[in-house]
């Protein structure tokens, strides 16, 4: 058999088990995953982060020894690769410090868990739910659907807003006219009804929280309570609970103002 063509089958063989390799680990990694989803959603979301992360690696990792392999196989040295990868290296150090940050930057978010795909963030300055976390980059899609992709190392702050549980604030503002006691007594009897509500009990964690009058504004008392959702449940909650307090204020000639403006005329 000639030489190039034994070589030939060594280096398919080589690409063939490295594909075996990967098909494999990729299987296992997403037997673990859903062995992980299992244990309910939190464990679920940072298992599907890492295994983004730990695949791009090891695909990485699979696809340098192949190709280190195959030269291997064919004789070709790879000495100058490296010397030329010294050199490469040094200027990429040299002129892409940002990008090294963001390398960094990604690292700690993973290990950190600062935030997972599928969690709601705030994020330089740029608010959406993460629908990939990269070594590189953070990709957002905001409740338009546009997608803001994020160097990670520009993120100094990062909020997120779907850990665990949330607390939404619901600020009523009511007429200087209307009874407060009143007003605040109908705002604990429908935030009960509805943690009370088999469609939203789920979503709904202790009791709701009346805390009161929060400010006098210029044509409003703005009153203000407080309900425990779970994390994802913010939004919905808060917009349901603002309706019933509407349509029941409505119902009791409770008036929300608004703005209003008095001119007096000098004689």
């Amino acid at each position: 058999m000639e030489p190039w063509v034994s070589n030939l089958i060594r280096s398919g063989a080589v690409l063939l088990g490295s594909l075996i390799v990967y098909l494999v680990g990729v299987r296992l990694g997403r037997k673990g995953v859903a062995g992980l989803s299992q244990r309910g959603s939190e464990s679920a979301k940072r298992a599907e982060t890492l295994w983004l992360m730990i695949r791009r690696l090891f695909l990485l990792t699979l696809l340098v020894t192949a190709i280190l392999v195959i030269f291997g196989v064919w004789g070709i040295s790879i000495t100058p690769f490296l010397a030329m990868g010294t050199v490469v290296a040094a200027a990429v150090g040299f002129g892409a410090q940002d990008m090294v940050k963001d390398f960094i930057a990604g690292f700690f978010i993973l290990v950190e868990d600062q935030f997972r795909v599928g969690d709601t963030v705030t994020i330089a300055d740029v608010s959406g739910t993460v629908e990939d976390i990269q070594f590189r980059v953070t990709k957002l899609r905001d409740l338009e659907g546009n997608v803001h992709i994020v160097p990670n190392g520009r993120i100094k702050v990062a909020s997120n807003h779907t850990s665990l549980y949330a607390r939404p604030v619901i600020d009523v503002g009511i007429s200087y006219d209307s009874d407060v006691d009143q007003a605040l007594a109908v705002m604990k009897d429908e935030l009960q009804g509805l943690a009370a509500d088999p469609e939203w009990s789920d979503r709904v964690r202790g009791e709701p929280e009346v805390l009161g009058v929060n400010s006098l504004d210029d044509s409003a008392v703005v009153l203000r309570a407080r309900i425990t959702t779970t994390a994802q449940e913010r939004w919905p909650v808060r917009r349901e609970a603002l309706r019933r307090i509407k349509k029941r204020f409505d119902a009791e000639g409770i008036t929300i103002p608004f703005p209003q403006v008095t001119i007096h005329k000098a004689d």
